[in-house]
């Protein structure tokens, strides 16, 4: 890039390329739903869903679930010719499977669109592509709310009501007395009606609840996807967050992330010994981010309140099912766990060493300044940036795996059937935990890689080049030295007027990395005539040369001498 280009990049700022911006906003928001749908709409069919009624409303209620909506089903008990037969259902959970997916898409084509536009981006620009991508994502959940509107039957036969006594009809044998014949009127006849006969409970998406939280939901998935994205760039001013916050983000995001394909290996391994994997399957789909992010912070020791009823109780796994069976309120710990199964313990070790991995990660991705490599500074800083993040992120998990579902079907004040489940962490609790937990392990981090050498090696060139310029020392790379140049955010190795934009002092490596560079000479030692006959290196980019000087003129013919001479 010229130095024209440079300079003129300011006036440029103040321009916004609405086109590409429209078109990058519909790409993202596109991908991303037709993302989360597929999963839902998939994971619905595999747990055989789509048998009880339409998949298209049912898909756009999962979806509007996903991205942080509210669906309020109802019921309709007129089907059972009874007074007094009510139904309700309250539904406070999010299908985490389907929210990833949405915001894995979502990010990438957002962070695509915003590298393609430079490497430093005007405020402008960033909020006109933000903003197009979260106001175009919550028109379309509106479209989720008219979508979302079906009708799931329910059969009286499936619900096992046949099994009680004169739940099958006719007559009602008591022990002792015998056959006493049909009571008409009575429950057990009514009961017997029941079993014939079929409900109707329609599902409806919530519309503000919906479009509300569709907001927080594209617009929270941006604000962490450019934190956590450590090569995209950013407005002027914003060194810091390259410098400071984007090695520890991207480290807690990275693990979160690799915990989540953890556990959809383990998904694909309990299913492949499965009398139904199709079931294991379909619910991995969905809820494989809600079981090990509610994992993540019980490792971490955080305590959950537990409650569980019904039939809800069989899809917990063990052992949180044997000590939710009983229906009362619980302290959800890793050590009431441990009491009933002492592999649980096995989840803390995990847990901690995902921890671990976390700050290193943020060490090795951390800039070094010179002479900080083996200095408690860098292992203070490292330890303090993970403990906020982490104080920060342990809440948001702990939250976003929260669930709440309480349903029931209730005749005559006889509950025929019924299911509740209810998680909630201590939100205060994980913050401090969290907070304790991430200093614990970026000074652990840091000192494992301080001791490696590899303190600062995976830092990019934008967090070097963000006030920082890469110096060799003993303890690694180190990045301290103050940067300047007229390529924005990125120092100048080379002087003159062919220095790379991308090219650092302290370098030794050209663009390809098996490519070594020049040798520089020791300090102090003689430096070679230039040779004239030597070109400077061609710009990096593609950029072509500048031509050659032209050849000097052809020399004058000789002088023809004159008459007379």
């Amino acid at each position: 890039m010229s130095a024209s280009t440079s300079v003129g990049s300011e006036g440029y700022a103040a321009r916004v390329p609405w086109g590409d911006v429209l078109l990058s906003a519909i790409a993202a928001v596109s991908w991303a739903l037709i993302g989360m749908a597929g999963t839902a709409a998939l994971g619905l069919h595999l747990l055989d869903a789509d048998a009880a009624g339409s998949l298209g409303p049912m898909t756009a209620a999962v979806v509007a679930l996903g991205a942080g909506g509210s669906v309020t089903p109802d019921g309709d008990m007129s089907a059972f010719g009874l007074k007094g037969a009510e139904a309700y259902s309250a539904i406070e959970i999010t299908p985490l499977g389907v929210s990833l997916v949405g915001a894995l898409l979502l990010s990438f084509f957002f962070l695509r669109s915003l590298r393609g536009a430079g490497v430093v981006v005007s405020p402008a620009e960033l909020l006109a592509r933000a903003g197009a991508v979260v106001a175009l994502f919550v028109a379309m959940t509106g479209g989720l709310v008219w979508a979302g509107h079906g009708i799931v039957t329910i059969d009286g036969g499936a619900l096992g009501i046949d099994a009680l006594p004169g739940g099958g009809g006719g007559g009602v044998e008591i022990p002792g007395l015998g056959d006493v014949g049909d009571i008409g009127g009575l429950l057990p006849d009514r009961i017997g009606d029941l079993v014939d006969a079929e409900a109707a409970v329609g599902i409806s998406v919530d519309t503000a609840p919906t479009l509300l939280g569709g907001l927080a939901w594209s617009a929270g998935v941006l604000l962490i996807a450019l934190l956590a994205s450590r090569r995209t760039p950013l407005p002027r001013g914003c060194a810091a967050v390259h410098r400071v916050v984007r090695p520890a983000v991207s480290a807690v995001v990275t693990v979160a992330l690799t915990a989540v394909a953890a556990g959809i290996a383990a998904a694909g391994y309990a299913a492949a010994g499965d009398d139904h994997p199709r079931r294991i399957a379909g619910a991995a789909l969905l809820g494989a981010p809600n079981g090990v992010w509610l994992g993540v912070p019980v490792g971490l020791f955080v305590p959950w309140d537990g409650r569980a009823t019904g039939e809800l109780v069989r899809v917990l796994p063990a052992p949180l099912d044997d000590l939710l069976g009983a229906g009362a309120d619980e302290p959800v710990t890793l050590a009431r766990l441990a009491e009933l199964d002492g592999r649980v313990w096995l989840l803390g070790v995990a847990t901690a060493l995902m921890m671990l991995l976390a700050g290193v990660l943020t060490a090795v991705r951390t800039p070094v300044a010179p002479g900080e490599g083996r200095s408690a500074a860098f292992v203070g800083r490292c330890a303090l940036r993970l403990g906020l993040v982490t104080g920060a992120a342990l809440p948001l998990l702990s939250w976003l795996s929260g669930v709440s579902v309480d349903a029931s079907l209730s005749v005559l004040g006889i509950d025929a059937f019924g299911a509740g489940l209810d998680l909630r962490a201590h939100l205060g609790t994980a913050l401090l935990l969290g907070a304790l937990w991430g200093a614990g392990a970026g000074a652990a981090g840091a000192l494992l890689a301080r001791a490696s050498g590899a303190a600062g090696v995976r830092a990019t060139s934008v967090a070097r080049g963000a006030g920082v310029v890469a110096t060799p020392n003993a303890g690694g790379l180190g990045y301290g030295a103050p940067v300047s140049g007229s390529y924005p955010g990125h120092g100048q190795g080379v002087a003159g007027p062919y220095a790379g934009p991308h090219r650092q002092a302290g370098d030794d490596v050209y663009g390809a990395p098996t490519v070594a560079g020049p040798l520089r000479p020791p300090p102090g030692a003689p430096r070679r005539p230039p040779n004239p006959r030597e070109r400077p290196l061609a710009r990096r980019w593609g950029e072509v040369p500048p031509p050659p000087p032209p050849p000097p003129p052809p020399p004058a013919p000789p002088r023809q001498p004159r008459e007379g001479e």
